[in-house]
């Protein structure tokens, strides 16, 4: 990727003519400001945010948060580096993602939206993953292929990504489910903070369950005994864990259960 020098130049711009409601090259998942504001009122703005001009407006390219602490902070305008606007959609895109893993490493959300943006230009793999490694993004096709879907997955599944319960395994596998399916059991998953290794077991059982029991996994997830030990405040983490997988283990196979129930009592 090459710029030239004169692909930006710095103004300063009323916020008001901002368009805040366009997010197409919205890359950042974090929308706290508190640093920001904090950064801005003691040390000014250090990296001005860029905008491409439109006919009657200006569209945010890079710098959503910083343009949230401006108006924040009651600030009728905002210095900002200005594009062109015969610049192409993909160039703006590179320009995104560049501005944003500069200033800090992506998240694993956010590179699944660079790499899902980038790929409604880039069709073709080999293409994706030349434009990829550029960008300093993921290059493995494997590894692409399976983090660009990742940001159009429900955001309970997203949310246990950025917060390192679900793992990218996990987000995939939830991913094949339908999405409210997909959304509760990452809520579960949130509220215990789980092990892989129990996700995987949780999830394995209570679609067996459903298939043996002719029922609804949504109605496994949301609608008995289960919900019921998770919103019990009187037990601790391990506690409901425990008590879970023994419910799902009982009801899966209860011909074992009571065959090791009974070898206790005797």
């Amino acid at each position: 990727m090459n710029f030239k020098e004169d692909f930006v130049c710095l103004s300063t711009i009323d916020l008001s003519s901002i368009d805040l409601e366009d997010d197409t090259f919205r890359i950042t998942t974090d929308t706290g400001i508190k640093t920001l504001i904090f950064s801005i009122k003691n040390v000014g703005l250090l990296n001005p945010p860029i905008l491409l001009k439109k006919t009657s407006s200006f569209q945010v390219i890079s710098g959503f948060r910083r343009i949230s602490a401006y108006i924040n902070l009651d600030r009728a305008k905002i210095p900002a580096r200005i594009v062109a606007s015969d610049k192409k959609k993909l160039e703006c895109l590179e320009l995104a993602i560049t501005d944003n893993s500069l200033q800090r490493s992506l998240n694993l959300i956010e590179q699944s939206r660079s790499l899902s943006k980038l790929s409604e230009f880039y069709t073709e793999n080999n293409q994706l993953t030349k434009a990829a490694s550029v960008l300093g993004l993921p290059e493995n096709p494997a590894i692409i292929e399976k983090i660009k879907n990742i940001c159009i997955l429900p955001l309970e599944i997203q949310n246990g990504v950025l917060s390192n319960t679900i793992s990218l395994t996990m987000a995939i596998e939830l991913g094949k489910l339908k999405k409210h399916e997909g959304a509760a059991f990452a809520i579960v998953f949130d509220n215990l903070k789980l092990s892989l290794n129990k996700q995987k077991e949780i999830i394995t059982h209570i679609k067996e369950i459903a298939i043996i029991e002719n029922i609804s996994i949504i109605n496994l997830l949301t609608k008995n005994y289960l919900q019921e030990i998770l919103a019990d405040q009187e037990l601790d983490r391990n506690q409901k864990i425990n008590l879970i997988r023994s419910y799902l283990k009982q009801r899966r196979f209860p011909q074992i259960t009571k065959a090791e129930k009974n070898l206790e009592e005797k």
